[in-house]
């Protein structure tokens, strides 16, 4: 009895060491997968850094009693260095999560490695439907958008708006690949006909080819399914070739609040988008997005705002869950509602899928908006159930299960 009263003393003694050392080297480690100097740079980058850093300051700087630290590394839009990276930070660094992940076919390469590696990542910058559907993982979360979100929002409307032919310029990757076969699907099924598609490399230089192509198709709208400088210089090639002039209307199917800024209102303007979050939506979405602004020199894309919000659940879950465990983590990820700022009707599905209202906006003209960064009129709010891929006709394991 004696023994067996001071073996208890003894695990009972040590049982809230134990519990302390649920965190994985004593830190929560999160990585920011991102690209800081390429073509997505203005609406991931130092912005999705930033963001990820006023997460982990607004849950406290620390989890669990345990600090959490922020790392960061460019992936150069190569699937290969983004794998590799992913790989160093789980077997060397002792990263517990990524975050962003801008360029889907990167996304598409660290989900597998994830996947082994049995850790979570989640996506605020990739559009592939994929990362929840064929190639989905009980450890990764698609946050923002996708690329069948976009298409349900902006194709639908300009179909409705009466432009039912179209000609899509996509870009040469994964997410463009996706984004045209959706846009495709929503246009046909509104009635519209798709006249021609081409596809461009990422970055690409000079996009006269592309336009001269759909000038002559006589399409009324020509869709962008690209992101970032390759929409901008796409939009401003179309207007130095007078496409509006000749009766055609630009659709960018990704677009950011960044592009608009960089192209000016005079080019921009009526361009209709499909957003999860816009910076002046209400009071607080304002005050967070001012001071984004005083620390990066712009208002948060909502690829910005998704990386704040994620980081913030993830802690959340890890609070829940009282390990960084990722097994048990991503099971309170599932469990917990989604709330921050930017998240309106938001939750997870088995698939990893965040559901979320998203907003159809439309470009403002230089006489609607009232100073810098007001460049949006919300026309409609969406509700999750218009932007989400149907559970019915997922392909993913965990919703077989």
């Amino acid at each position: 009895m004696r023994i067996g009263r001071i073996a208890g003393a003894v695990l009972g003694a040590l049982l809230p060491v134990a519990a302390a050392a649920q965190v994985s080297g004593d830190v929560v480690k999160l990585g920011v997968l991102t690209d800081m100097v390429g073509v997505t740079a203005d609406i991931t980058g130092r912005g999705s850094l930033a963001a990820a850093q006023m997460a982990v300051r607004d849950a406290g700087g620390s989890v669990l009693g345990k600090p959490v630290q922020v790392i960061s590394a460019d992936h150069q839009h190569r699937a290969d260095i983004g794998q590799s990276i992913a790989r160093r930070w789980f077997d060397v660094e002792g990263v517990d999560a990524i975050f962003d992940v801008p360029n889907s076919g990167v996304a598409l390469a660290v989900q597998s490695l994830a996947r082994e590696k049995q850790r979570i990542v989640v996506y605020s910058g990739a559009g592939t439907t994929a990362l929840t559907n064929e190639q989905c993982s009980p450890y990764g979360f698609h946050w923002t958008f996708d690329t069948f979100a976009l298409s349900r929002g902006t194709a639908a409307a300009v179909v409705a708006a009466g432009g039912d032919s179209w000609f899509i310029i996509a870009a040469d990757y994964a997410f463009g690949h996706q984004l045209q076969a959706d846009t495709t699907d929503v246009v046909t099924a509104a009635g519209g006909r798709i006249a021609g598609a081409i596809r461009h490399p990422l970055n690409a230089p000079d996009f006269s080819s592309y336009l001269l192509r759909a000038q002559s198709s006589r399409a009324k709208i020509v869709a962008l399914a690209n992101a970032g400088g390759d929409t901008t210089n796409a939009m401003k090639q179309a207007g130095e070739f007078g496409l509006a002039r000749g009766g055609q209307n630009l659709a960018a199917m990704l677009f950011f609040l960044q592009d608009v800024h960089a192209l000016g209102l005079p080019v921009a303007q009526g361009t209709y988008l499909t957003t999860a979050s816009y910076w002046a939506i209400n009071d607080a979405t304002r005050a967070w997005s001012r001071e984004f602004l005083a620390q990066t020199g712009m208002m948060p894309s909502m690829i910005h705002a998704g990386v704040y919000g994620s980081v913030r659940h993830y802690l959340k879950a890890v609070a829940r869950a009282g390990t960084d465990d990722a097994d048990k983590v991503a099971a309170a990820m599932r469990e917990i509602p989604i709330e921050d700022i930017f998240s309106q009707n938001a939750r997870i599905r088995p698939d990893g899928r965040v559901t979320r209202t998203m907003y159809l906006a439309r470009v403002k003209t230089p006489a609607e908006s009232k100073g810098p960064w007001d460049y949006f009129e919300i026309v409609r709010t969406i509700p999750p159930e218009e932007t989400v891929w149907p559970l019915s006709a997922s392909k993913c394991p965990l919703v077989a299960r």
